[in-house]
C-alpha cells in the first residue's frame, strides 16, 4: 500500500525525469475528493483522449463535461511531449474495473483478463490522458511516447514500483480500447528500460 505523493513531489518527480511540465490553474487542489477517497495508490493508468488539438484537450480534461465532471486525469500528455497538470487527487479517469487486475498490479504480476467492474479505480491509480484520436490511425509522435514512458517511470521510481504497475485503461475496464495505437507491453518495456 502506498499513500499518494504530495503535489509538490509529483511535479518534482516529473521534472526530474526530464519532462516539460505545464501547470494549469490551481491544479494542486482541483479534484473529486469529495466523492470518495484517493489512495492507497497502486499504479498508473494510461488513456487516449479521442480529441484533436492540445488547448481543447487540456480544457476538456480539466473541466470534464456534464455527465463526467473534471478533472478527468492528473496530467494530459500532449503530442509535443509536454505534460499539462490539470488536477491532483481523486480524478474521473479509471472508473470501475476488475479486482483481479488490481491484485495483479499490486503483486506486479502478469495481468489477467478484465471481465468485471467491481472495484473503484479512481481511488487507486494515477491517470494520464494522452492526446490522440484513438482511431488506430492517428500517429503517436516519438516525443509523446517518450513522455508517456517518462511520466510513468517518474511515479514508479518514487513509489519503488516496477513497470508492471503501469496499465492501459483497456486492461482495467471491459469494453475500453484505450490507449489504441501502441501496445502496453511495448510501453512497459520502455518504462522498464528507464527504471534500470
Amino acid at each position: 500500500m502506498a499513500a499518494p505523493m504530495s503535489a509538490d513531489r509529483f511535479i518534482n518527480a516529473l521534472r526530474n525525469e526530464g519532462l516539460t511540465v505545464v501547470e494549469v490553474g490551481a491544479w494542486r487542489t482541483h479534484n473529486r475528493n469529495h466523492k470518495g477517497p484517493w489512495g492507497p495508490v497502486h499504479g498508473v493508468m494510461i488513456h487516449h483522449t479521442v480529441t484533436r488539438g492540445t488547448p481543447y484537450t487540456v480544457e476538456l480534461c480539466r473541466n470534464g463535461y456534464s455527465e463526467l465532471p473534471g478533472p478527468l486525469c492528473h496530467g494530459v500528455i500532449a503530442k509535443d511531449g509536454r505534460v499539462h497538470l490539470v488536477g491532483y487527487g481523486r480524478a474521473n479517469h479509471a472508473g470501475a474495473g476488475d479486482s483481479d487486475v488490481l491484485a495483479a498490479v499490486i503483486a506486479e504480476k502478469r495481468l489477467p483478463p478484465d471481465n468485471e467492474t467491481d472495484t473503484d479505480g479512481n481511488r487507486h491509480f494515477y491517470g494520464f490522458e494522452c492526446e490522440n484520436l484513438g482511431d488506430g490511425a492517428d500517429p503517436w509522435p516519438a516525443v509523446q511516447l517518450d513522455a508517456i514512458a517518462r511520466a510513468s517511470a517518474a511515479i514508479c521510481r518514487f513509489h519503488r514500483w516496477t513497470e508492471r504497475s503501469v496499465i492501459g485503461h483497456r486492461e482495467w475496464q471491459p469494453g475500453k480500447v484505450d490507449p489504441r495505437g501502441f501496445t502496453m507491453d511495448a510501453m512497459r518495456a520502455r518504462i522498464g528500460e528507464r527504471l534500470k
